[in-house]
């Protein structure tokens, strides 16, 4: 009886050690729900249109005047990006600017997709621009393009919360396991 009990303990203790290593699935996905007021916000969803036309203002309309991807991300040829985006926002004419400005590439267009659709496509180097996840967090938490959604400029809003916010959250994310929502 006390060699059972002892077992039972024992087997206890292995059960709750394992589950203890494991990444909890639950919190991964609340995590990256919080990521995803972010990443599904009009700043984001802006720059990553599915389609060859960019969107702007926070009601995602068509870019006017009618642009398109290009090639490269940056415009067709005869009117790439930079002949209205500059290196910052004009207040003026309420044109936003970065000294990087362009679309995502084709492959990380996720407009219209649900949550778990854009975490599959995130974690995948071939649908996120090549990046392993150090470098997807890096992008995240450090890229001044993508910093731009937090100081949009104009009567844009800004994207929730702060960058540094964000990547946090993302690193979050990462070390409990990257698990992404249910579709």
């Amino acid at each position: 009886m006390i060699v059972r009990l002892l077992m039972f303990v024992a087997a206890l203790g292995l059960v709750a050690t394992a589950t203890a290593q494991q990444p909890d699935q639950a919190r991964s996905i609340a995590l990256f729900r919080e990521a995803g007021k972010v990443l599904q916000s009009p700043r984001c969803l802006n720059c990553h249109p599915v389609g060859e036309r960019p969107t702007q203002t926070d009601r995602m309309t068509p870019h006017v005047p009618f642009v398109v991807r290009g090639a490269d991300g940056h415009g067709p040829a005869g009117l790439p990006c930079n002949a209205c985006h500059h290196a910052a926002n004009y207040a003026e004419s309420g044109v936003p600017g970065h000294p990087k400005w362009h679309l995502a590439p084709a492959s990380m267009a996720w407009a219209g997709k649900s949550l778990g659709e854009i975490c599959q496509q995130i974690k995948d180097p071939a649908r996120n621009g090549g990046l392993d996840m150090p470098a997807l967090l890096k992008h995240m938490a450090e890229d001044s393009l993508v910093g731009w959604a937090w100081a949009p400029g104009g009567k844009r809003t800004p994207a929730p919360g702060t960058q540094a916010e964000f990547g946090a959250t993302m690193r979050a994310w990462a070390e409990s396991g990257a698990f992404c929502p249910p579709d």
